[in-house]
């Protein structure tokens, strides 16, 4: 028998996706004994304020792995979407998950759909991705920042801070929280994140029963797709907060279809292109693809939406 202590955050999702990937575990390797090791991380305590805007990468990462390279844990779950681009040593993403429903809803106590809000009206979100893709299709929507876990997201729109906010479709499903909302609506133009409705599966690397079990929790189609996300946003130098869409999907055997757009968080000005690859061509299809947005000047765009990233929320300087 093996003894595996999986590290996770100890929000009500993080918990449901460690659970779930403990069950797994238990259904392939029934003489393995598992634990749970919960943490609280940095971006679990900052909500007071967008994490944009607190700098660095890995708000909701860094303790897991710190509790990898102590010696505390074997394996940490994660959304895929958290995890830098970056892997510390010592430790590796050995395994990723198959990808589930990745659409961004809507959800409103008063308006069935985003188009049926009138101007001026309030959505709530964090993610600059969202308010991007969101202000470019309607620009007279006004964005409030919306922190908090997932019921507390909820209670915010039900008391009516909020006239809809935006979320990603799976954590409410896996959560069953989505019937309890009057008004929702699938939001099939927004591209998702690098990585969105797939778990991350980090090890520490040199540990053989932990490199055994990922291998046998992997998914190859969703590997290969989220690995072309992730090429793309290392690529382009682009953290988790960052205001950029990536997304690949197979569309037909053998044919994988990638889109990405970055740009100002206020959406007047964005980069959008398409393209497609075949599985043989994954390993460099996600960088390949990203020098075509640098040809066109992303990184300039990108530096400029740094510094447009909420800056109705920074004190100025005197």
């Amino acid at each position: 028998m093996g003894r595996l202590t999986i590290a996770t955050r100890a929000s009500a999702l993080a918990l449901w996706q460690a659970r779930y990937i403990r069950d797994r575990i238990g259904e392939l390797f029934p003489d393995v004994e598992v634990e749970l090791l919960e943490l609280t991380s940095r971006g679990d305590k900052i909500l007071d304020r967008p994490l944009a805007l607190v700098g660095g990468k890995g708000h909701f990462t860094k303790e897991l792995e710190d509790a990898m390279l102590e010696g505390r844990a074997q394996m940490a779950v994660h959304s895929l979407k958290d995890v830098p681009t970056f892997i510390p040593e010592g430790l590796s993403l050995a395994a990723i998950t198959r990808r589930e429903d990745q659409s961004d809803v809507f959800l409103s106590h008063r308006y069935a759909a985003i188009d049926a809000l009138p101007s001026g009206a309030i959505v709530g979100t964090t993610s600059l991705r969202r308010r991007m893709q969101l202000l470019r299709r309607r620009p007279d929507l006004r964005v409030r920042d919306l922190r908090g876990n997932v019921n507390t997201r909820l209670r915010k729109l039900a008391e009516g801070e909020y006239d809809g906010i935006i979320l990603a479709a799976i954590g409410l499903e896996r959560l069953g929280l989505l019937a309890s909302i009057p008004h929702v609506e699938r939001l099939a133009w927004m591209i998702p994140p690098m990585g969105q409705a797939a778990l991350g599966i980090e090890i520490v690397a040199d540990d053989p029963l932990a490199r055994r079990i990922a291998a046998a929790l992997d998914d190859e189609a969703t590997h290969l797709c989220t690995w072309i996300e992730r090429d793309f946003v290392s690529a382009v130098g682009a953290g988790c907060s960052a205001p950029v869409a990536v997304n690949a999907r197979f569309v037909a055997e053998g044919t994988i279809e990638v889109r990405a757009m970055l740009g100002y968080p206020d959406g007047s000005e964005v980069l959008y292109d398409e393209t497609t690859c075949t599985p043989d061509e994954a390993s460099s299809a996600g960088t390949a693809f990203a020098h075509r947005f640098i040809d066109r000047g992303a990184l300039e765009l990108l530096a400029e939406a740094e510094k447009r990233a909420f800056k109705e929320e920074r004190p100025e300087r005197l």
